[in-house]
């Protein structure tokens, strides 16, 4: 009679054998109804009074809404694609699934034709809070990467200490997080996500912790960066301005469950 997000599941049959209920008094069926835009898991609890043939029926309906349904979103090697959107309508948790942190229940994720499912190396993120880690120096910051993922080798280490000169943190290299100012700290952030070299960075809301002034400079800052290092970058904001200003094309999400309600060319 419809779908879970409109409150209709239609019928449903559950079909006991005889000898089951000859041997308990309880049987619970969880049931699992899948849509578009939710699912619903359903306990179903059949209670047998004493001799009778009759069943007592209980159930629970607990009904999980979709944080986004299926989108297509098509971004261009070296583009910069902002999306916006109401506050819970699945944005982080779009970028949570490209970087493989969270699983999709379905659709496909490529890049340069190749599949996504997990973790990729092609991959690099950057959250709200810069992350510097406060009791290692920034040079020993920016080649955490690098020291993760096992190739933290001479070629590598020469390329940190060519970022952290290009954008003037090689002076700073062996001060403290807590010794730079919040442009100082994301600019460390950024060039220890450039060390493995990403095809694609995902900035979710990045900036947000700064204040107004400081935040119109970093972001003029690492979008000159960005666009030096030739990087593809999708950035979740909700600054209409910071959208306007570093991006090729906006995606605009309606509330959830989100979906493309608008893409608006820059």
């Amino acid at each position: 009679t419809g779908g879970v997000g409109d409150g209709h599941i239609g019928e449903i049959s559950v079909v006991v054998n005889a000898q089951t209920l000859t041997r308990v008094n309880v049987l619970q069926v969880n049931l699992v109804v899948e849509a578009e835009q939710a699912t619903a898991v359903i306990a179903l609890v059949l209670t047998r009074r004493g001799d009778s043939d009759v069943l007592q029926v209980e159930y629970t309906v607990v009904v999980v809404q979709a944080n986004i349904v299926p989108v297509a979103i098509v971004v261009v090697e070296g583009e910069f694609v902002a999306i916006m959107g109401p506050s819970g309508c699945g944005k982080s948790t779009l970028l949570s699934i490209i970087a493989g942190l969270e699983e999709k229940n379905t659709g496909e994720i490529y890049i340069e034709d190749e599949k996504i499912d997990k973790i990729s190396p092609n991959v690099g993120y950057m959250l709200q809070k810069d992350c510097l880690l406060e009791w290692r120096t920034i040079f020993s910051n920016a080649l955490l990467g690098l020291e993760i993922k096992g190739i933290k080798n001479k070629e590598n280490i020469e390329y940190v200490e060519d970022l952290l000169k290009k954008y003037n943190l090689y002076e700073f290299k062996d001060k403290y997080p807590s010794e730079l100012s919040g442009g100082m700290r994301q600019r460390a952030s950024l060039i220890r996500t450039l060390a493995i070299k990403p095809k694609i960075l995902l900035l979710d809301e990045a900036f947000s912790a700064l204040d107004s002034q400081t935040r119109i400079m970093v972001t003029n800052d690492i979008y000159s960066i960005l666009r030096k290092e030739g990087i593809t970058a999708l950035i979740v904001t909700h600054d209409i301005s910071e959208a306007i200003s570093m991006s090729d094309t906006v995606f605009v999400l309606s509330k959830r469950p989100g979906t493309i309600k608008n893409i608006h060319k820059i």
